[in-house]
């Protein structure tokens, strides 16, 4: 879980200084930069909790 909150913040703390960054200066790569933090952000929560699933279904196995 320390994984799935450090990244969460990374990734929060990423978009919103891309967002301030866009706003204070109009640099329309910097809002494209908040997008990919926040896709790639969301891939790795997904893939983590994929995994805590698969987890969960293989541990009664052994």
């Amino acid at each position: 879980m320390f994984v799935l909150r450090a990244v969460a913040a990374l990734a929060l703390i990423g978009i919103g200084g891309a967002m301030v960054l866009y706003l204070l200066s109009g640099d329309r790569r910097y809002r494209a930069m908040a997008w990919t933090f926040s896709k790639v952000g969301l891939v790795v929560v997904l893939v983590f909790l994929a995994l805590l699933v698969i987890e969960r279904l293989l541990a009664p196995m052994l």
